[in-house]
């Protein structure tokens, strides 16, 4: 009887705890909070981890965590470090939404030295409209990365630059006045661009993560 005690006591401790946004896997699931400052879309769903990919820049490497959600929304999550650390949630958007959202000659300065431009909305889809803000700046200019589909965390990733060192794009970013919004562009070496708007929350807005079953 002592031997399966030990053993039910030994599963019980070998069970995985969830408390920390950097500590989540394939398959665990995430419960945003329903507060009204999230996007409609947002707002007290669930999201499952589908995959893990890990961007790798010069001096830094970010964790990626792409979610699936209950309404069948595509999420991608990572954690934006700095003086705190805030989660930033991102979606991608199609060329259709672009046009909608921004003029696209003002667009194209984004892609032109020195990388200082400015944008102002001219309007909104369904799918952004609690997503975009009235106007951004250019933060980011070309910046090189390497785009990776492993984790970071238990995979090496290959040399900054290299054989196998991950697929390379160059980074634009914009945010708007108090860098609660910004958009995340990623122009790919065959020329293919996606174009994300993402959304900074604070840690609390994770109100409860589930390990995977």
């Amino acid at each position: 009887m002592s031997f399966l005690n030990k053993l039910f006591n030994k599963e019980k401790k070998s069970e995985r705890k969830l408390t920390q946004v950097n500590q989540l896997l394939v398959g665990d699931i995430i419960v945003l909070t329903d507060s009204f400052a999230l996007p409609e879309t947002l707002r007290g769903q669930q999201f499952q981890v589908k995959s893990i990919n890990s961007y790798e820049f010069e001096h830094s490497v970010q964790t990626e965590w792409q979610l699936l959600g209950t309404n069948n929304l595509e999420l991608f999550l990572s954690l934006d470090v700095e003086d705190t650390t805030e989660l930033k949630f991102s979606i991608k958007i199609a060329h259709e939404d672009v046009e909608s959202l921004f003029d696209l000659d003002k667009f194209s300065e984004i892609f032109e030295e020195p990388g200082q431009a400015f944008l102002d909305k001219q309007a909104d889809t369904d799918l952004t409209s609690d997503w975009s803000s009235e106007q951004y700046q250019q933060t980011t200019f070309a910046k090189v990365g390497y785009f990776h589909r492993k984790d970071h965390r238990s995979e090496n990733l290959s040399a900054y630059q290299g054989k196998g060192s991950g697929e390379q794009f160059e980074q634009y970013v914009l945010y708007n006045k108090d860098q609660s919004k910004g958009i995340d562009i990623e122009v790919w070496d065959d020329g293919d661009t996606e174009v994300c708007l993402t959304l900074f929350r604070p840690l609390t807005d994770i109100v409860d993560m589930y390990p995977a079953s």
